[in-house]
């Protein structure tokens, strides 16, 4: 994915970016101990019934990142008294 806006990475959630979290756990990969193969692109197609879904995913955390940086940059320029 390209062009993505660089205050998405703003929002951060368990102290990384919300994109880098999401795309983190979207990744193949397998349990060193059982052996389990979590892989996001089956789980799409197998579950969700949509092969587009960790892209769809993707999209919609970058649009609520963008936004709620938005939202925090206003709630900053709100002066309480």
């Amino acid at each position: 994915m390209q062009g993505i806006p660089e205050e998405a990475y703003e929002y951060m959630v368990n102290g990384k970016s919300a994109i880098a979290w999401v795309m983190e756990r979207q990744r193949v990969k397998t349990d060193k101990k059982s052996q389990i193969v979590n892989d996001a692109n089956r789980f799409a197609i197998e579950t969700m019934q949509d092969p587009a879904y960790p892209l769809r995913l993707l999209a919609k955390v970058i649009t609520v990142s963008l936004e709620t940086v938005k939202i925090v940059d206003t709630l900053r320029e709100i002066e309480f008294s």
